[in-house]
């Protein structure tokens, strides 16, 4: 979108992960005219897939569950590849001194996986958005002026009936200088929400082949030895291309862990197969600052997601919580971003009679 100081728009949605991208779709197809601003210079958010001649691993969210209609039904609507996660064969188990072989596989569970990558949702949807979803647009104020919301942002401003913060709650408040200010009780409810994610450390292993499934091993283990706390399979189709991830739960101001760090560790709980990656990527999810914002909390406790005072928008019934964060349904999964996205769409497309909608037009790039 070609924005300018004179932008007007009925919702601003703040974030181009898959809770803003489903907001803007949904809200172009009834009709109400958008702006996605990101401040990155790709779609997705915590969808996030690296690219790499051996293939395409996701250093976010790597999941979908059964039962999550939401997503299952976005992956229908966009045709999007998918397989089921590997489970087949034993588990590892990891303790000072060294691994044992547990019986079966009673960590993973029945889930499904995208094969070109989370991050295909997303670009999906972005393509099919076109001009409205704007990069490397940083949203720094939203203000009350008169009857609508001025949002400042890093090439201009542009007035808005609805905003819509389609990101972390901490990161909204930490970022955007709200006026007036939000209440103190909801600046501080969003303050001591979690980021999903964000004191965590993803590390992904690309190999040859998946050598621990020729020993009759599910790729998946538990480890009480530093960093990677929980490992599990991400091949591909087939095994092809092969791949263990793990997640190493980091508290502040502790060091990320190395690419020998890692590979040591998976020596030690797969043996010597283990020793010759054909690449380590590592994602330290506490020092991308367009997701978490400074000194993270750690993300126990819980309590604050779902929280009763996201289910109502805020500034007179015109700022909106989208994040994974806010929802009553699998808060921390892309189908509780989705739910979050649905919530938002809703309470904007009730308003009707106040957003510019009486004459506003699907913008280029509706389907």
């Amino acid at each position: 979108m070609r924005l300018s100081a004179t932008s007007h728009v009925d919702a601003a949605i703040v974030g181009a992960g898959i809770a803003g991208l489903v907001t803007a779709t949904r809200l172009i197809e009834a009709g109400v005219s958008c702006a996605v601003l990101e401040s990155q210079d790709r779609v997705g958010g915590r969808l996030l897939t690296h690219y790499s001649s051996a293939g395409r691993f996701d250093l976010g969210a790597t999941w979908y569950w059964p039962g999550e209609t939401r997503v299952a039904a976005l992956i229908e609507e966009l045709q999007i590849p998918t397989h089921a996660h590997h489970l087949a064969g034993d588990a590892m188990y990891h303790v000072p001194g060294g691994a044992q072989r547990m019986d079966g596989n009673p960590i993973d569970v029945v889930s499904g996986r995208f094969s070109d990558g989370a991050s295909s949702l997303a670009e999906r949807l972005a393509d099919r958005l076109g001009d409205p979803v704007s990069l490397r647009t940083t949203v720094h104020e939203v203000a009350y002026s008169e009857s609508e919301l001025k949002v400042t942002h890093t090439h201009g401003s542009l007035s808005a009936r609805h905003v819509v913060l389609a990101l972390p709650p901490p990161l909204a408040v930490h970022s955007i200088d709200f006026r007036p200010p939000l209440p103190d009780h909801l600046h501080d409810l969003a303050t001591a929400t979690s980021v999903w994610m964000g004191t965590a450390t993803k590390a992904v292993v690309v190999y040859r082949e998946a050598f621990w499934r020729h020993d009759g091993l599910a790729g998946a283990a538990v480890s009480h030895v530093w960093p990677l706390r929980e490992l599990h399979d991400m091949s591909g189709v087939n095994g092809d291309p092969a791949a263990l991830f793990g997640f190493a739960p980091l508290g502040p101001g502790a060091p990320t862990p190395t690419e020998h760090d890692i590979v040591n560790q998976l020596v030690e709980i797969f043996g010597s197969d283990a020793a010759a990656p054909l690449e380590v990527i590592i994602k330290d999810w506490r020092l991308d600052g367009h997701a978490v914002p400074p000194g993270a909390r750690p993300l126990t406790p819980m309590e604050t997601y779902a929280h009763p005072r996201y289910q109502e928008p805020a500034g007179d019934g015109r700022i909106h919580w989208a994040s994974t964060e806010t929802a009553p349904d699998a808060p921390g999964h892309i189908e509780g971003a989705i739910a979050a996205a649905a919530r938002a769409v809703k309470a904007i497309t009730t308003d009707r009679s106040a957003i510019y909608g009486a004459t506003s037009q699907p913008q280029q790039g509706d389907h």
